[in-house]
């Protein structure tokens, strides 16, 4: 008989280790905020691309949610490019 689990997240579910849906977690956060800022300049996405200091297709891949192939250190620097001010919680285990 399968057993239900609880899981915080979905990549906690889907990711090997807490490691890396930690890092898939910050990466998606970090998608979705800066898809939302160029939502809201109501810009073109070759405008946008421009604003951003990238490719349409590297934008369009960004907007499309295609979190493969984005680090984070490239969405960091994308939303600084954005305008937007990025700041981590670090929270620390009970002893």
């Amino acid at each position: 008989m399968a057993r239900n689990r609880a899981y915080s997240s979905i990549w906690d579910a889907i990711e090997a280790s807490p490691k890396e849906a930690a890092n898939m977690r910050l990466r998606a956060d970090l998608m979705l905020a800066i898809q939302e800022t160029v939502a809201g300049w109501k810009a073109t996405q070759a405008q946008a691309a421009k604003r951003l200091a990238l490719t349409q297709p590297r934008l369009n891949d960004l907007l499309r949610g295609r979190i493969d192939k984005f680090s984070v250190d490239a969405l960091m620097n994308i939303a600084a490019a954005a305008g937007l001010s990025v700041r981590i919680k670090v929270i620390r285990p009970a002893a």
